[in-house]
């Protein structure tokens, strides 16, 4: 009998389970597809490390998830920095000074930049949102909602902004400087050789099964450790018992393009809707490639989730977050299971917050 049977090689499954094995424990870590990593798996093509899961950028204000991490191996600079573009206009982003220069010919300062976006707030001044149109009109105003929030926001949820509650544009990040680093956080990067790097030095020594689906033989392992850490979908786990919890999904396209430098960024988002993807990925750039005589570049389009594709962004409307709510309290009355992640808890969570989490079991 194993100490510990890990569902799932993503972060959180392989953050337990190097911590396990640490501390002497045995483990098991099955994995339902033929990889390990989860959706931070990246693909070698043609010599470069591909995001088959879209793109992933990794950065936190932890110090003790960063020198974990760095722990299995280094990390480069990248930082992230992904630009925007509708129909022929770039813009930078996030919002910043070099944005609103862009969208206004009389901008040159912070002050100058202020007055355009307070003048167009105006519009909803006294009026409580009531909409995601309207939420993102009372922070950053209409010009910059219509050019670089409206389009993509519609094509990632496939429903207009009058239509979308306005929680889900609680803030939009607005800065007054001349700085394009997307992320605030002190530290960011990519790891060299790509994240199934670090994930496979994180299991090193570690017996992992690929292509194994817990639910093929439930009672089997359920029974070989003496305690679970499931990392797969909450309601799946009950075998949707009380109902299913809705997602969205991606689809990607990824090509394989004969020259050096296709678009210049790593990152492109379309935001709008005269292509039907969000984002351009060239993978080359996350690693300072300019010398690969061949590039791969990934189109994302969001997708309705049906069975069978991957659960990518939850629905966090009232009725889903009160069904998460109902298995959450299901999950507290299984005895020496572990739930943790993305999946097991209906939550969209950033890498370090997923590692964090791993790291503060109790084992």
């Amino acid at each position: 009998m194993y100490d510990y049977l890990i569902v799932g090689s993503g972060l959180f499954g392989a953050t337990i389970a190097e911590r396990a094995k640490r501390l002497g424990k045995s483990v098991l870590v099955i994995e339902k597809r033929d990889h390990i990593g989860g959706n931070i798996y990246t693909e070698n093509i043609e010599g470069i490390n591909t995001h088959k899961y879209g793109a992933h950028i990794f950065h936190t204000d932890y110090k003790d998830v960063w020198d974990y991490v760095n722990s299995f191996v280094e990390f480069n600079r990248y930082t992230n920095s992904p630009i925007a573009r509708i129909d022929d206009e770039i813009y930078n982003m996030p919002f910043n000074m070099n944005t609103f220069a862009s969208i206004w010919d009389d901008v040159f300062t912070p002050a100058d930049a202020m007055r355009h976006i307070e003048e167009e707030r105006k519009e909803m001044e006294g009026r409580e949102p009531k909409n995601l149109e309207e939420q993102a009109i009372s922070l950053v105003g209409r010009t910059i909602y219509e050019k670089l929030v409206k389009g993509y926001t519609e094509k990632q949820w496939n429903r207009s902004c009058t239509e979308l509650p306005p929680f889900i544009i609680k803030r939009l990040p607005v800065r007054f400087t001349y700085d394009n680093n997307y992320f605030n956080d002190r530290y960011q990067g990519i790891p060299i050789g790509g994240y199934t790097k670090l994930i496979e030095n994180m299991l090193n020594g570690i017996e992992v099964r690929l292509n194994t689906d817990f639910f093929s033989d439930r009672e089997k392992f359920m029974s070989i450790a003496k305690k679970i850490v499931y990392t797969g979908p909450m309601d799946e786990y009950f075998d949707y018992s009380l109902g299913e919890l809705e997602w969205r999904s991606l689809r990607f396209d990824t090509k394989i393009l004969d020259e050096v430098n296709y678009q210049g960024n790593a990152v492109v988002n379309y935001t709008g809707h005269e292509v039907d993807y969000t984002r351009v990925i060239e993978h080359k750039h996350f690693e300072f490639d300019t010398t690969s005589p061949k590039t791969v570049v990934t189109y994302e389009y969001p997708a309705d989730y049906v069975s069978g594709m991957e659960k990518y962004y939850t629905v966090n409307d009232d009725k889903n977050n009160e069904l998460a709510l109902k298995y959450k309290e299901l999950q507290q009355k299984e005895e020496n299971v572990i739930f943790g992640g993305r999946l097991a808890e209906y939550k969209y969570y950033d890498m370090d917050d997923v590692i964090k989490a791993a790291l503060d079991v109790e084992i």
